[in-house]
């Protein structure tokens, strides 16, 4: 097998523990949270705090991949991921539970970006697209499994066995990156941006915690403000600390290129309802119809067979309309199948619904594999480590910020009813709107160059009006 196709593969191994362990918590979430003595709605902070954790330390990804070696880090982070699972597997409260995943998140940070980073230098631009699709098939396979075994796991065991099952993947994982990758540094080394770090960790930690603790209770109303303060300010210090730095450890500057502003704005917003789906369907499955989480898990499991039966169909899709038409019209055809969802009762078939989140799995998979080529298409090689901890940085955020946006209006819909107990006809409002959110992403996209990343769709560039005439 040819290196171009390995490495895919290889990355795809983390990416499969990363994956799965995503979906089967959201799956076992009523369990464990009965087990700790917590809520469903109050687990979401498991959630956050592990998205938080990727949001706070990726941005030291590249630097470290350049500076270190993508190797050792890549095997670093798949070990620190691995301590966090067991971490989780032992904890007994929802203080214990969140510090664990902030943990495994710490790990986690490491993953995506430093493999899409040696995926990007190894294949090169003009077969990213087919990379990215190898990539992204097997890695898939994490979250197909992932509904349906934590479903298992969770009715017929116990859910501490959803964690423990990441180590034989790890050490997997850990077993390969040592064969075959090679240890890629940066010819030049940048100095590392410490106070630019300390500062958009503060800033996107206070943001998405603040607004994760709204309405539940677990703080003082002084805190939860406090925090988006803080957040805001930290945030803005940063902007105007990177305008002085020649080397900022997240470079606004990129935002500048219109591919990538395009892929990474538009996608965080598009991902916003993208996050929010796999907290919301297994509570409306399981609090809302009854269902078992092995039964969740098995309808949510379309929702990846979807995004499978896509993945080989999207350099053909993409060659033969571009990616201008395919991130508009298709963010609008997948955010109605997230809206869509709304219209699920207790009455609804089975296959009804199988069909709806099957269709939605089709469409998603195509524009996020869009997203994630498009952000690359103007950036030079100089600084294709800091995009790539850009674009990993907002991907993350974007889920969980998704996750506080679907808690946010169930507390919402609860507290308006004057109600405690979630019921099936609480979640309409919540899919609608995030479907509406993803939606908007369509504004963006559409303001795209009519031959935006011809060369990497293998187009060939529109004609100016210059070589029209002549």
């Amino acid at each position: 097998m040819t290196r171009e196709r390995l490495v895919p593969l290889i990355v795809a191994v983390a990416l499969f523990m990363e994956n799965m362990d995503s979906t089967v918590i959201a799956t076992s979430l009523p369990a464990i949270a009965a087990d700790i003595g917590s809520s469903p709605l109050e687990l979401k902070l498991a959630i956050t705090s592990y998205l938080l954790a990727l949001a706070i330390f990726i941005p030291a990804s590249g630097w470290m991949a350049d500076r270190f070696g993508a190797r050792t880090i890549f095997r670093t982070a798949i070990a620190v991921f691995m301590i966090g699972s067991i971490g989780c597997a032992l904890s007994h409260s929802l203080l214990h539970f969140v510090i664990a995943r902030f943990f495994q998140g710490m790990g986690g940070a490491m993953m995506s970006p430093v493999g899409r980073l040696v995926l990007i230098r190894t294949v090169g631009k003009h077969k990213l697209v087919a990379a990215m699709a190898l990539l992204t098939m097997p890695a898939l396979i994490g979250p197909m499994l992932g509904p349906a075994l934590g479903g298992f796991i969770t009715t017929y065991a116990s859910w501490h066995w959803i964690f423990l099952i990441n180590i034989p993947i790890g050490l997997l994982g850990i077993t390969l990156v040592s064969l075959f990758f090679e240890n890629l540094r940066a010819e030049t080394i940048e100095p590392f941006d410490l106070l630019g770090l300390v500062l958009i960790g503060l800033g996107v930690g206070g943001l998405a915690f603040g607004m994760t603790v709204t309405g539940i209770k677990l703080v003082p109303a002084g805190v939860t403000v406090g925090l988006v303060a803080g957040g805001t300010m930290a945030t803005v210090a940063y902007v105007v600390h990177a305008r002085r730095m020649t080397a900022p450890v997240i470079d606004l500057t990129l935002f500048r290129l219109a591919t990538f502003r395009a892929g990474v704005v538009g996608g965080f917003i598009f991902r916003i309802g993208a996050g929010a789906l796999p907290f919301l369907l297994p509570l409306l499955m399981q609090l809302g119809f009854g269902m078992t989480p092995f039964q969740s898990g098995l309808v949510t499991l379309s929702t990846a067979v979807g995004a499978m039966m896509m993945k080989s169909a999207v350099p053909r899709i993409l060659r033969w309309v571009g990616f201008r038409n395919v991130l508009t019209w298709n963010a609008l055809v997948a955010a109605m199948m997230l809206a869509a969802c709304a219209a699920f009762t207790r009455e609804t078939p089975v296959p009804v619904m199988i069909a709806v989140l099957l269709a939605g799995g089709f469409f998603r998979s195509l524009q996020f594999t869009s997203v994630n080529v498009i952000a690359f298409a103007e950036v030079e090689s100089a600084r294709m480590s800091r995009a790539t901890s850009l674009v990993a940085v907002a991907q993350q955020l974007s889920q969980s910020v998704g996750v506080a946006l679907g808690a946010l209006v169930l507390e919402t819909v609860l507290r308006f009813k004057g109600q405690t107990e979630l019921g099936a006809e609480d979640f309409p409002p919540a899919f609608l709107l995030v479907g509406l959110v993803s939606a908007s992403s369509i504004l963006l996209f559409a303001r795209l160059p009519a031959d935006a990343g011809a060369e990497m769709a293998d187009r060939r560039p529109a004609a100016s009006d210059e070589q029209k005439a002549a």
